[in-house]
């Protein structure tokens, strides 16, 4: 529609009645399966640790996440 009628995104959004955050969305989600990965190793090696201390090796491999995510 832009290209056709040569108007600017900001009026065809309005014209559409569509939020431009919508059409402009980028997602924030980073691909976890890494993560998980790791996480799952630790705790096959590490059968009694829980959340906490699954979270100190992580640390020491450089990965920057909070405890809640783990």
């Amino acid at each position: 529609m832009r290209s056709d009628w040569k108007v600017s995104t900001r009026r065809t959004y309005s014209t559409l009645r569509i939020d431009r955050a919508l059409y402009v969305y980028k997602s924030k989600c980073g691909d976890q399966a890494a993560l998980k990965g790791r996480i799952k190793d630790i705790c096959e090696t590490r059968v009694r640790y829980g959340y906490r201390r699954v979270h100190v090796p992580l640390q020491r491999d450089g990965w920057t996440i909070n405890v809640k995510r783990v």
